[in-house]
């Protein structure tokens, strides 16, 4: 499932949510929208007593909740129930609240947008914007990956031309790429900073980013030149790809003597929601 974890508003109140490409669905943190909904100071307590009804009613289509990890008001990443779109609208039957209507609407849309945004790249670009400085970011590094976007969209473009079509080897392409750059795979990469189920290019320095990039850039202009067919084809580019990046990665590290591969996750370089100017929690 994709980690790609978003905030929007509803009037002011923070709902966290990510999108998963795979299953095409939206995933909405659940006590976000109880808090929504209810107004409750503890949000956590009234959901646990609600699903235990629920649960006891024989609700399993509201009950039955994945868990995963979105970001706390600590700035850590702690398991939270997830729902769906249609869950939360069964959910929405079961809480009295004025805002009942309201939400429902709002759902919608982000339906919507979401819809325009797949006939639109640039509109998903610009979601992507209000949403990263929503979580934080710099500036200079959401310019950044928005530019590892762009360039990573090639080269799985170039992936896809060259006969590439499982994403199994989607993810074998990138770990030798990355293990050529960085010395590890991706998974070892995520283990080094401390991540699990978070995206590393989230989590990333803004140096690690340009460096990742370069080594995708590579492998994706040396794909147009040579057209590469058959998956041992395309991971012979993928190697040199990352070799390029390899190459910038020593002289770099040589210059400011030290390693440029780092431990720290975004929590060491964002600034917490809360504590953001409130011009950029309402763009």
């Amino acid at each position: 499932m994709s980690q790609d974890i978003q905030i929007q508003l509803f009037e002011n109140a923070k709902v966290r949510y990510l999108w998963d490409e795979e299953k095409q669905q939206y995933f909405f943190s659940v006590v976000d929208v109880i808090q929504v909904l209810t107004d409750s100071s503890n949000p956590q307590t009234y959901w646990r007593v609600l699903k235990k009804r629920l649960s006891d009613e024989g609700n399993e289509t509201v009950t039955n909740c994945n868990a995963l990890k979105m970001p706390a008001p600590d700035g850590k990443m702690r398991l939270t129930d997830v729902a769906t779109t249609e869950q939360l609208f069964r959910l929405i039957q079961s809480v009295p609240s004025k805002k009942a209507e309201p939400f429902k609407l709002w759902l919608a849309e982000v339906g919507r947008q979401r819809l325009e945004q797949l006939q639109d790249p640039e509109l998903s670009i610009e979601q992507a914007i209000r949403d990263y400085r929503r979580l934080g970011y710099s500036e200079s590094w959401i310019n950044q990956r928005i530019k590892t976007i762009e360039v990573r969209k090639g080269l799985t473009d170039e992936w896809k031309r060259g006969g590439m079509t499982e994403e199994r080897d989607y993810a074998i392409l990138t770990d030798i790429i990355s293990k050529a750059w960085s010395g590890m795979t991706t998974r070892e990469y995520k283990a080094h900073k401390g991540l699990r189920k978070e995206n590393l290019r989230d989590n990333m320095t803004n140096v690690e980013l340009m460096l990742n990039g370069l080594a995708e850039a590579a492998a994706t202009e040396l794909s147009q030149r040579e057209n590469p067919q058959g998956f041992q084809a395309n991971a012979q580019v993928a190697q040199r790809g990352g070799n390029v990046a390899h190459v910038a990665r020593e002289q770099l590290e040589h210059e400011l003597g030290r390693t440029v591969i780092s431990d720290k996750r975004a929590v060491h370089f964002t600034t917490p929601p809360d504590e953001l100017p409130l011009g950029n929690m309402e763009e």
